[in-house]
């Protein structure tokens, strides 16, 4: 990966964020013989798991390993790749975007492609943040599987605790939902609960323990300790979107179950953005999205990209053969040229007998 941008270069693509998402997406497009720049400020969502799952053909990889194969498979198709933190883009008068890193060096694109991924806002108790993607977990189709039939506690710290403690109840039948700081539960969700056999423990947990590097238990404001093994949460998703807000795109609430779950930046199915000319993929725009359903976007985005440029370059081509439109100014000009000569504004230098001229009129 380099460390500097080609300045003067105004490339077909920029893709800020190196992810799965970008990285795909930086792919496709270089394999399309576009010229590629790839912004990565290296902060990768994953980067403290052990191992990415779901991702067929590469179940189990680490995900740092993983980017670094995407990184050297797109470089190998001319595509660049640089270290720095994209903060801010604009619209160029003439067209495409002006991209500013955080150190001041800028460079220019026909089109973007954003995906810088999300923020994973933790709730506040304390060890929760220093096990995150070890055994603090909370998807169960990244992390079922490696805890599956052991000891697991949910912590409600969102409006989906109850239907994160039915999902996660699949992958073991020792589950234990803290209530914590949430509201009571309804009675409906009680009788689902006690159905399937989750027991709920009231009270405001305090802090997770931890022996020997391993997780060993819930801590409540009582004292009292309850054995687990892992511990789920809810996170709050947060896009970070603030490259794509110096253009003025917003980011959006995200809804599941009538629930707002954190923000994204709404765009098509393909990831086209309300900004022409701008396209997102991965988790910035889906948060829900595990890594082999993000670098199948980028791949969408890239396609859709591509295409853009593909009707872009043909339009200029066509308005380039039939030459200038008649009656215009440049027309004009050009006519003048060929017919008149140096004498186009009734000039001619003195002595200049071709039109029977000797004097500057």
């Amino acid at each position: 990966m380099s460390d500097s941008i080609d300045r003067d270069q105004r490339y077909d693509v920029v893709v800020i964020g190196g992810g799965a998402a970008g990285l795909s997406g930086a792919l496709a497009l270089s394999r399309a013989r576009r010229s590629v720049l790839v912004i990565d400020a290296g902060s990768p969502r994953n980067a403290p798991a052990s191992h990415a799952h779901n991702y067929l053909g590469r179940e189990g990889v680490p995900p740092l390993e993983l980017l670094a194969t995407g990184r050297a498979e797109a470089a190998d198709y001319g595509a660049e790749i640089v270290e720095g933190e994209a903060v801010a883009a604009q619209r160029l008068p003439g067209g495409g975007f002006r991209v500013v890193q955080e150190d001041g060096t800028a460079v220019e694109a026909r089109r973007l492609l954003v995906t810088t991924g999300l923020v994973d806002e933790l709730p506040p108790v304390p060890g929760v943040a220093e096990r995150w993607g070890r055994d603090v977990l909370h998807c169960p189709y990244c992390h079922g599987w490696e805890v599956r039939a052991r000891p697991v506690g949910i912590l409600a710290a969102g409006p989906m605790a109850v239907h994160q403690a039915l999902l996660w109840r699949q992958w073991t039948d020792d589950v234990v939902l803290f209530r914590h700081t949430a509201a009571d539960f309804g009675d409906e969700e009680y009788e689902q609960l006690a159905a399937r056999g989750i027991a709920v423990a009231d009270g405001e947990v305090v802090a997770l323990e931890v022996t020997d590097d391993r997780l060993t238990g819930v801590r409540l404001a009582s004292g009292t300790v309850i054995p687990r093994e892992a511990v789920v949460v809810q996170p709050r998703f947060t896009a970070r979107s603030g490259v794509l807000e110096t253009l003025g795109l917003a980011p959006t609430a995200m809804e599941v179950a009538g629930h707002v779950i954190g923000l994204h930046v709404a765009a098509d199915p393909a990831g086209a953005t309300a900004i022409p000319g701008v396209w997102v993929a991965g988790n910035v725009a889906n948060p829900m999205e595990q890594v082999i359903g993000s670098a199948a976007a980028g791949l969408k985005a890239a396609s859709m990209i591509n295409m853009d440029l593909v009707t872009e370059d043909t339009r200029r081509a066509v308005e380039a053969r039939r030459g200038p439109l008649p009656f215009s100014a440049e027309a004009e000009r050009q006519v003048a040229e060929r017919v008149l000569g140096d004498s186009r504004h009734g000039l001619t230098e003195i002595g200049d007998s071709r039109h029977g001229l000797t004097e500057t009129r």
